[in-house]
């Protein structure tokens, strides 16, 4: 697991390290796929890209309506990101950037520090 270090706000969800096909959240070791609230993580059944749809985000757009930021982590290399679902995320004020996932992670991190509202929904690599 790559190692990230940070100074988080109670209960803000930082990524301790990631790797080995899973996650470290806040010290909570999470294994497979996840997506990332400031201040909540939960798993996600999403393995690969083709698996990304509208419905795969909800858990985002219902849970946390102050997200204006989404990284999506593809894996091992940046994936295109289908016009019609970044639309739809768009209508609920939400922004994707599609990146791979070690780059979405530490994206994540800077922007959570820096008070953004930012969710990363990632594929474990």
């Amino acid at each position: 697991m790559q190692d990230i270090s940070g100074l988080p706000e109670a209960g803000q969800q930082l990524i301790n390290s990631y790797g080995d096909g899973g996650f470290r959240v806040s010290g909570t070791k999470y294994e497979g796929s996840v997506v990332i609230l400031p201040e909540e993580t939960v798993q996600w059944q999403v393995d690969h890209m083709n698996d990304l749809t509208a419905d795969s985000l909800r858990v985002v757009t219902e849970t946390d309506k102050s997200i204006e930021i989404l990284l999506i982590g593809c894996g091992t290399s940046m994936a295109f990101i289908e016009e019609d679902l970044r639309a739809e995320l768009k209508q609920s004020g939400i922004v994707i950037d599609a990146m791979d996932t070690g780059a979405a992670v530490r994206t994540y991190n800077v922007l959570l520090l820096e008070g953004r509202h930012v969710a990363a929904a990632l594929i474990a690599v």
